[in-house]
């Protein structure tokens, strides 16, 4: 059993890993001589007692389904936000803590102009593009204390789904 299916990101299944950076029905106010919708404050960021804000580009290689998932990662000291810059979709994999280490992956599949924000000490799977280009702004810690660690999966998953 470790075939994973994709499933659709939704607010409620993501909650425990982080926030879905998505426009709200209402945007909070009108800015910019009312020509702009600001919404506001959508996540959750989080740069720890020794850390500061980075803004960062990453442009990463698109995947393909089905994907096989060996790897995930966490970041003790800080969140980390994922805001692509085209309308395409994207993967997102996270896994629950298990004392320490990640139990069963979920995958989830977000909207075109979505963007989500790992809270700290989350379990997720790398930056996985669908399609190219995999131009994303990436929000996160800078600090000089280390801030990343992986795990192999000793089994390897398979993710397999609908993307469209």
């Amino acid at each position: 059993m470790n075939d994973i299916l994709i499933q659709p990101l939704t607010q409620d299944a993501f909650a425990p890993y982080g926030d879905i950076l998505t426009l709200k029905s209402t945007p909070d106010k009108l800015i910019n001589q009312g020509l702009c919708g600001r919404h506001h404050d959508l996540a959750a960021m989080d740069f720890g007692p020794d850390g500061r804000a980075g803004v960062s580009l990453f442009d990463a290689t698109p995947r393909s389904l089905p994907y096989v998932l060996e790897l995930v990662e966490r970041h003790p000291e800080g969140s980390q936000a994922f805001i692509p810059m085209t309308q395409n979709p994207f993967l997102v994999i996270v896994a629950p803590d298990e004392n320490g280490i990640p139990g069963r992956p979920l995958a989830f599949r977000t909207e075109a102009g979505q963007g989500i924000n790992f809270h700290r000490n989350i379990w997720h799977g790398v930056l996985t593009p669908l399609f190219a280009p995999g131009l994303f702004a990436v929000v996160d810690r800078i600090g000089n204390s280390a801030n990343l660690q992986e795990y192999w999966y000793e089994t390897p998953f398979t993710v397999s789904g609908d993307v469209t």
